[in-house]
């Protein structure tokens, strides 16, 4: 017998509200092994029936195990020089989104893009990627792609395509371009630029405009200058509305690494001061769940906060002084007071940013704070970036509408973006845009711009594409294609050179001989191709004039009535990724809700309408409305609805259209981010919502004795007690008496022995562990309603839980994966020993012997094993297969699978090792990492040889916080956690004052 400490206490975390409250329907979820939803519908059978639908699903599942695909295998009829078939090769190139271009490594299997990883090399990725950059790779392989032009809806050929652009742009390129607009995303491609400037010579009549999306009024330094955080240099960081570790990363995963940088505490060089973050937003953000302390208020309140903070700092000169500390008793008074202290006691290596939902004006307060207490040049600075139009995007739009609609223009061309969808509701933009009688659209799919044009034409992937792009500090990085076009999809270059007669038409041709240039020849210019970053191409720093005239105007007050926010999705951003099927399927991650968008409200602002979660409502503004399902989200501001754009797409491919609500429809351009005094009422009728918080639950169920115990599934502590007494993780449970099940463990005290550390400290639930884990292991998207039935495959799942009262919790999120037991329960269960354990202490599944019995999952405590209930890639397109990693089974039906550890790629590091170095002995240094540690922008998962004492996973299992979920079942687990330490505020009481 072994004893253990735990502590005994009351149910502190829960995943959601019927947990909390204890619901009969949420009891009868955990305590069903295999819920009607879920597995078979068996409950309220005879035992006879249930044994006859065991045997015939035994059956199936055997004869579907043993049966393999046909494959025919084809000569290599041309050799390439160096090139070892079924080896992967990698290549930089950047992807470009937001406004800006961020570094990767692709890896490419045998001429096909497989998977996606970061650039180490590259300032704003460091090695690490998102959840849109790993499901890029998807997209390419899109079989809804636009694959031929299409000419008033009708399918054309490319030379009919030529011979009209021929006839419409040739012969009115003798006018200089007059009546010629081009609206594009915003420009990041210096290639494309020198384009621009090209048709700004030679057709000078020509007008460009640029559109994002999710575009915003939000700047007070002019279009031209561009703010860069530093979250690394700063002690104290205060956002105002700024989810800067998700969705307001601009594209790129530096502010999480930095962030991530400043909270791992414990091991080398990282264990310096632990920042302090304080969050004040409306909606609860992963940002505001990874806040020390965090404020709920409306969009519309934090203006006037802002305004107060900065009188209080007495920041309307280049002068810090502190005007008052403040009075009252009211927790906004009490935040003013601590944060007034807070920011001028750590002058210089403090950080205030204002999020892009929030108003110009507001963002002139934070630039005004960051300059008054000397940030300037240490934790923000500012650059300069190439010359364009100075006006607002909104402003520009609106122009171009006007002309559309007046018959100024004759001649559209439109890159990329879908503004006919994502265009100010009250613009009529796809209305506006049929009455121009010469419009061409490029674009990857066909949407609701491709079909309001009279030509639409394929646009060629990233990863097919020759060009460059921009890093939000300028530094370039040149794509190169990873595999010849599909679908013969062109560049915006390519078009743009066709229509104004550029010299290269080609956009190998454009970019090449652009970039020989400027570094001085082939050599340079392979040097750049290779490293994926183009040496001395940031942009310069500048010192700009604040706006504050817009500062000091009185902020606007707040609405009487309940506002609306609009914010990008994480999983279709703005609706481009809706036809992608790992970003539909991908859990929110706070919401935890899958293909869908849904208004969230507060409980008490739910309760206040009478409504419950997937009730219908309607919500109405300036004569428009839309109905949508709702959901409660504990810790919304009350008095606050929030909704994701990008749903509820009208032309769009299978995947995506007609999924969720288009919030676009409420979004005009008096209200781009914050609706005002908008209406709400019940529409009636449910609407079937797929959301996995309750799913693979770690109950606690069972006898009262085992009810009462806290199992320390998430374990956080004020880092000031974690620093006087380490060992306080370790007591936060009783001592117990453990069950030896072995006589004599197994030796695991040589060779190479796998294990992982996830550190809750570092880890933001950014989701991007988990489609880098679908995209390494082929694991199948299942489509809503079987999401549903709680049967997602995922084999990484993200667990939030919430802590507090459902009006204002706190919340941490803790990745869930195989524990690779040492001591497995679902070992000994399995009949057919489908699987078993290795000498280097992986659980491992041999996929050939498992025949279903689900014995396994039932016995696994931590509810990380999957089933295949149903054959999920038997009507996978042909060319979606391309996507598949060769060097991972594709499991069809009846087979369990769950994480491996990334096997594959140990087993292709022994054989690199042996080959080279006649070793298999490996250590950090030879970079082995599992496909979620590589992709984890905060660096919270590490992974390695937990036998080598010098390798970071030893260290940090060593440490005092380290821990293991259910550590009195004896299961001895590989993966262990490192508890969360909060840094508050003493004179703020609790996280959230």
């Amino acid at each position: 017998m072994i004893q253990i400490q735990t502590k005994t206490s009351g149910k502190e975390y829960w995943r959601s509200l019927d947990e909390l409250a204890g619901t009969p329907k949420f009891q009868e979820w955990v305590r069903d092994e295999f819920p009607s939803t879920a597995g078979e519908m068996l409950s309220g059978t005879s035992r006879r029936n249930v044994l006859k639908l065991m045997a015939a699903s035994f059956g199936l599942a055997g004869l579907t195990a043993c049966r393999r695909p046909v494959e025919h295998i084809l000569p290599n009829v041309r050799g390439v020089e160096g090139y070892i078939p079924g080896k992967p090769w990698f290549y930089a190139t950047a992807m470009s989104q937001a406004g800006s271009g961020m570094g990767l490594l692709v890896e490419v299997h045998d001429g096909r893009p497989t998977k996606i990883e970061g650039n180490p090399d590259h300032p704003f990725s460091l090695g690490a990627t998102n959840s849109f950059h790993q499901a890029s790779v998807l997209s390419l392989y899109d079989p809804d792609r636009m694959r031929n032009p299409v000419n008033e809806e009708r399918q054309a050929k490319w030379e009919d395509f030529n011979n009209w652009i021929k006839q419409a742009f040739d012969r009115a390129r003798f006018g200089g371009g007059n009546g010629w607009r081009i609206l594009s995303e915003r420009v990041t491609s210096p290639s494309l630029a020198a384009l621009r400037t090209h048709v700004a010579s030679t057709l000078p009549n020509v007008r460009w405009v640029e559109w994002d999306g999710l575009a915003a009024d939000s700047s007070a330094l002019g279009t031209n200058i561009q703010p860069l955080y530093n979250f690394e240099k700063a002690d104290v960081v205060l956002s105002l509305d700024s989810d800067f570790l998700h969705q307001d990363a601009g594209g790129t995963v530096l502010p999480m690494k930095q962030y991530g940088r400043r909270r791992r505490i414990g091991v080398d060089d990282h264990d310096g001061e632990m920042n302090r973050l304080y969050v004040i937003e409306g909606r609860f953000s992963l940002t505001g769940s990874a806040a020390d302390h965090r404020l709920r208020m409306r969009p519309s309140e934090i203006g006037s906060f802002a305004a107060d903070l900065a009188g209080r700092l007495g920041s309307g000169g280049n002068q810090l002084q502190v005007v008052g500390e403040g009075s009252g008793t009211d927790l906004r008074a009490r935040w003013l007071s601590a944060l007034v202290k807070d920011l001028a006691a750590h002058r210089g290596r403090s950080l205030v940013i204002a999020g892009p939902r929030q108003p110009a004006a507001v963002h002139a307060l934070a630039h005004q704070i960051n300059q008054a207490l000397g940030n300037v040049g240490a934790t923000v600075t500012y650059v300069q970036l190439p010359a364009g139009d100075n006006r607002p995007q909104l402003e520009v739009l609106r122009e171009l509408v006007r002309d559309m609609s007046s018959g100024a223009v004759s001649h559209l061309l439109v890159l990329g973006g879908n503004p006919a969808f994502t265009a100010p509701a009250d613009f009529n933009f796809e209305a506006n845009l049929r009455k121009v009688s010469n419009s061409l659209y490029l674009g990857q799919e066909y949407d609701e711009t491709a079909a309001a044009c009279r030509w639409a034409v394929p646009e060629a992937h990233y990863l097919e594409s020759w060009g460059d792009v921009a890093a939000p500090d300028g530094t370039v990085t040149i794509q190169q294609p990873m595999i010849q076009p599909l679908y013969g999809g062109r560049t915006a270059a390519e078009i743009v050179a066709l229509i104004s007669g550029y010299k290269d038409q080609q956009s190998y041709q454009i970019v090449r001989n652009l970039w020989e240039q400027r570094l001085g020849g082939e050599k340079g210019w392979r040097k750049a191709l290779h490293d994926g970053i183009v040496p001395n191409t940031a942009w310069p720093t500048v010192n700009p004039a604040l706006n504050t005239a817009g500062a000091a105007q009185p902020q606007q007050g707040a609405s009487s009535g309940i506002e609306l926010q609009f914010v990008p999705s994480s999983s279709v951003y703005d609706g481009r990724f809706a036809n992608n099927g790992w970003l539909q399927e991908l859990p929110d991650p706070m919401t935890k809700l899958t293909w869908d968008n849904a208004a969230l409200l507060s409980p008490a602002t739910a309760k206040q309408l009478g409504v419950a979660v997937a009730d219908v409502i309607t919500i109405e503004r300036g004569g428009r409305r839309i109905e949508a399902p709702v959901m409660i989200q504990p810790g919304q501001a009350d008095n606050l609805v929030v909704i994701a754009v990008g749903y509820g797409r009208r032309v769009c491919g299978n995947v995506g259209r007609g999924v969720g609500v288009n919030a676009y429809l409420l979004r005009t351009s008096d209200a781009m981010t914050v609706a005002r005094d908008i209406r709400i009422s019940k529409a009636g009728g449910r609407y079937n919502l797929a959301f996995t918080e309750e799913h693979h639950i770690i109950g606690d169920l069972g006898a009262p004795e085992v009810q009462k115990r806290a199992r320390g599934l998430v374990r956080e502590l004020p880092i000031e007690e974690y620093r006087e007494d380490p060992k306080a993780v370790a007591e936060m449970t009783e001592k117990i008496e453990l069950f030896q099940l072995y006589e004599t463990p197994a030796d695991y005290s040589r060779g190479n022995q796998w294990g992982m550390a996830i550190d809750l400290n570092v880890c933001t639930g950014c989701n991007a562990c988990v489609v880098a884990c679908q995209a390494e292991n082929n694991v199948p998207i299942v489509g809503k309603e079987q999401v549903a039935r709680g049967r997602e495959m995922h084999w990484l799942r993200l667990d939030r839980y919430y802590k507090g009262d459902a009006e204002n919790p706190t919340s941490i999120s803790e990745p869930i994966l195989c524990m690779h037991c040492e001591t497995a329960p679902c070992e000994n269960v399995c009949p057919v020993a489908a699987t078993v354990h290795s000498p280097e202490g992986l659980n491992d599944m041999a996929y050939n012997r498992c025949v279903g019995t689900r014995y396994c999952s039932n016995n696994c405590p931590y509810k990380v094993r999957r089933f295949n209930f149903l054959n999920w890639h038997k009507d996978v397109a042909k060319v979606t297969e391309m996507v598949f990693q060769p060097d991972v089974t594709v499991r069809m039906r009846g087979v369990m699978e769950k994480c491996t550890y990334c096997v594959q790629r140990i087993q292709d590091k022994k054989i690199e090792l042996k080959s080279a170095e006649r070793r298999l002995w490996i250590t950090d240094a030879d970079h082995l990492q599992t496909a979620c540690q590589q992709a984890c922008p905060s660096e919270a998962i590490v992974f390695g040889n937990i036998n080598d004492p010098d390798s970071m996973v030893a260290k940090l299992k060593q440490l005092p916080r380290n821990y293991g979920l259910l550590e009195e079942l004896n299961t001895r687990p590989r993966t262990t956690y490192l508890a969360c330490l909060r840094n508050p505020n003493p004179e703020l009481e609790g996280r959230h004052g």
